[in-house]
């Protein structure tokens, strides 16, 4: 987009009694939950069925969006602009964005950020439907749809706890990721439908039509079954507040880091897939969303994995993201559409699993009272990334190559997740185990003090 009596979100572990970071799960759910047991919720329902078309029209919009601005320019560096500027306001005024949602009521917020968004799609559809769309024209609209995901990105997120409840949070974020990534499947597919058979405009109308399912939803929830969260009050310092919690907890700032990096430099799909479309594999804008198709129907099969598993564990953010970007320098070097192709389903998915694990696990860990600021550094550091990283990756894919560029992303992506894994084993007084279980190799961190008193006497 996407009170009455309720149970209220339990609160996280002080920092000083939290389990070492790096093997640990961030926290566990009260009960084990069903796959889909969170959309037993009456609330939660409304909220993921307006999800369902509203994602749909998100993607839509995305696909026509670049493929726009490459069709104006025939440049990939100006498709990483229209990246930037849509991120760039997360970037500014993104922690600005958590202290006003830690403040405000989380249901009115969505009604107008959610608002503002449709109006800027119907706009843009206008100008391009017309004939008078110029590049200019998307540049604006991208910042704008921005100016307004300040406010409704860690709304949406932190809006979930209370929509569920602590006991299915990790079960309702995992779902809210099948959700957007199912619209995938379906969005870049009539996307290049619509954009081969009658143009981009109609793709831009569809999304900001698409915003009455959500608004509909919020609309229909039942106030007294929200889950009462305490608002913090206004006051000085707030933004510093949410600044010094995170940094204080090695559970929260590390997977931030690791995130940032992997949001920076590997997730810039909208550069590198355009570009092996259009320049590598010279197959047009059915290729481009046959790519961004096969992608998703990973990251639902990573996203519905999250759900069944019953923690979010560090340590498989870490495998994840390593073999994410080492998956991204194998897909640089094929030589074939197809073998490039069925490279994006292992990617969605251990991209959807870093995504979900690193959502899951700091929402778990913190504190309701500030979640509205820690999601937003979160998103600030994971999606406000791109405005530095989408020109660079833009400049060096136009320069060297759609391949270099994809398997410089990649290589960062790996780097940085091994150099992090080894600063969380460290912190959490960690070390490497190398032996057998069940007659085969296994390789993991332990504590310390297990490994020396397991080791055999000199």
């Amino acid at each position: 987009m996407s009170s009455g009596p309720g149970a209220t979100s339990a609160p996280a572990p002080d920092p000083h009694d939290s389990p070492p970071a790096s093997d640990a799960p961030a926290a566990r759910p009260a009960r084990k939950s069903s796959m889909f047991s969170s959309l037993t919720v009456r609330n939660y329902r409304l909220f993921f069925m307006g999800q369902v078309v509203s994602n749909i029209g998100t993607w839509m919009q995305r696909i026509a969006q670049d493929w726009l601005v490459l069709s104006l320019t025939g440049s990939s560096a100006a498709v990483g602009i229209t990246t930037a500027l849509q991120f760039l306001p997360m970037l500014l005024f993104g922690l600005y964005g958590g202290v006003l949602v830690d403040r405000l009521r989380k249901r009115p917020t969505l009604l107008v950020t959610q608002s503002s968004m449709a109006l800027t799609a119907i706009a843009l559809a206008v100008l391009t439907l017309t004939g008078h769309v110029q590049v200019w024209h998307v540049y604006v609209a991208a910042f704008a749809v921005g100016l307004a995901t300040v406010v409704d990105n860690p709304a949406r997120q932190s809006f979930v706890s209370e929509l569920v409840g602590p006991g299915q949070l990790q079960n309702a974020v995992s779902l809210n990721s099948a959700n957007f990534q199912s619209a995938r499947l379906v969005g870049p597919a009539v996307a290049g439908i619509l954009i081969t058979g009658v143009g981009t405009g109609y793709a831009f109308l569809f999304n900001g039509l698409s915003f009455i399912a959500p608004l509909t939803g919020l609309l229909l929830m039942r106030a007294r079954e929200l889950h009462v969260v305490e608002r913090a009050p206004r006051g000085k310092g707030q933004l510093r507040e949410g600044v010094r919690y995170v940094t204080g907890r090695p559970e929260l700032i590390w997977p931030i880091v690791l995130v940032g990096f992997v949001g920076t430099f590997a997730f810039n799909f909208p550069v590198y897939l355009s570009a092996f479309a259009d320049d590598v594999f010279h197959a047009g804008a059915g290729a481009y969303s046959m790519f961004n198709t096969l992608m998703a129907v990973g990251s639902v099969a990573g996203a519905l994995l999250a759900a069944r598993r019953g923690t979010a564990r560090l340590r498989l953010l870490i495998v994840a993201a390593m073999a994410f970007g080492a998956l991204e320098i194998v897909a640089a070097t094929t030589p074939t559409l197809w073998m490039f192709a069925l490279l994006m389903v292992p990617l969605g998915l251990f991209g959807m699993t870093v995504n979900v694990t690193t959502n899951t696990s700091i929402q778990m860990s913190t504190d309701p009272a500030m979640r509205g600021r820690v999601m937003a550094l979160y998103m600030m550091i994971f999606l406000g990334g791109s405005p530095v990283g989408a020109p660079i990756v833009g400049w060096i894919t136009d320069t060297y190559g759609a391949r270099v560029g994809l398997a410089a992303g990649g290589a960062v992506a790996a780097l940085a997740a091994a150099v992090i894994g080894l600063i969380l084993a460290r912190v959490g007084n960690l070390r490497l185990s190398v032996g057998w279980h069940g007659g085969h190799p296994r390789v993991r961190f332990v504590p310390r003090e297990q490994q020396e008193a397991l080791a055999p006497a000199a």
